[in-house]
């Protein structure tokens, strides 16, 4: 199948500025806040082609974002795979996108279509809808910070990669082992790098999610009533954090298993859930071949969340941001 059009920017001058300069000016700073150096290394890191990185409008995520991207290396990448879950519509397996290219207010990123006919030739993928494709947030959130990081990477445009946009819907963990044993030989490659879009736990009653761990004992996790008292020990928010650090630290194993248990305990509403899975299903694929000690593992290095919740009646959304070396 040819693929044709391009799929307009829907969310600039809503979930993020418009305008090219302006744009580019907010992920300067945002970029400028992080550290020119992580774990003892400078930025970008070498050989950490894979990042975790949110999806939420740039006033909110944008700066969290900032830590996976500036720790990105793209010196070799001649395309980005965008792996993100679906809002709009639901999905079971995987999507490919019928667009061939992607527009943001900087410019048109090129969708690499022998990739995705490749990946179309599996059988195992399905066609994302042209009005979902547009609707979706998760994958057009990161074009931007893509296109600024390449622009800044890259002398010529003529350089730039193309991207491969794939929509990752509820799976199950053994079929997103399945997933992740399809897309291994891709991750493995050096000529391609790996954008997982993300945001973490989605707290409040308009989430259908206000689980609280009483005295931080994660086994006793209760949901709270917005009727009930203010709960202190510990404050909602710490609540939150010990629960979405709980599943970082089961990303961080590098155990597949590890982290579709811990969501299954503690329910946590990670939005992302399922395109992490299938990378940390494909990182593990690569570890089996070719064991080497500081590879194939997420390493969490920014957490934040859009608003500290003391009471059951208000919300927050938590952002995380991950790089791996391959």
């Amino acid at each position: 199948m040819k693929l044709k059009g391009t799929r307009e920017a829907s969310h600039a001058d809503s979930w993020y500025d418009g305008d090219p300069e302006s744009l580019s000016s907010q992920l300067d700073e945002f970029l400028s806040r992080v550290p020119d150096s992580i774990d003892g290394g400078g930025l970008p890191i070498p050989g950490a082609k894979v990042v975790i990185a949110p999806h939420a409008g740039y006033s909110y995520s944008g700066p969290c974002a900032a830590w996976a991207y500036k720790s990105l290396d793209l010196s070799k990448a001649k395309r980005v795979f965008v792996l993100g879950p679906s809002h709009t519509y639901y999905l079971r397996g995987c999507a490919l996108t019928k667009f061939a290219k992607y527009d943001t207010p900087f410019s048109e990123l090129t969708v690499d279509e022998e990739v995705v006919e490749k990946l179309r030739d599996t059988g195992k993928f399905q066609d994302i809808p042209s009005r979902g494709d547009v609707d979706e947030h998760s994958l057009e959130m990161h074009l931007p910070y893509i296109y600024k990081r390449i622009s800044q990477t890259f002398d010529s445009k003529a350089q730039y990669p193309t991207i491969v946009p794939i929509l990752i819907g509820d799976n199950n963990g053994s079929e997103e082992k399945e997933f992740g044993r399809l897309l291994a030989p891709y991750l493995k490659d050096p000529d391609n790098a790996w954008v997982v879009s993300s945001d973490f736990c989605h707290w409040g009653s308009r989430f259908s999610y206000t689980a609280y761990a009483p005295e931080g004992n994660v086994d006793r996790i209760q949901s709270l009533s917005r009727k009930g008292p203010k709960p202190t020990n510990p404050p909602i928010h710490e609540s939150i954090k010990q629960v979405d650090h709980l599943a970082m630290d089961a990303v961080e194993s590098g155990d597949h298993n590890k982290f579709v248990d811990n969501l299954k305990h503690t329910k946590n509403t990670v939005c992302g859930r399922h395109p992490i899975g299938v990378t940390m299903a494909a990182l593990e694929e690569l570890a089996k071949e070719k064991p080497e000690e500081g590879k194939y593992r997420f390493k969490f290095v920014q957490y934040d969340r859009s608003n500290l919740v003391e009471d059951a009646t208000d919300s927050s959304v938590s952002y995380a941001s991950a790089y791996a070396i391959v």
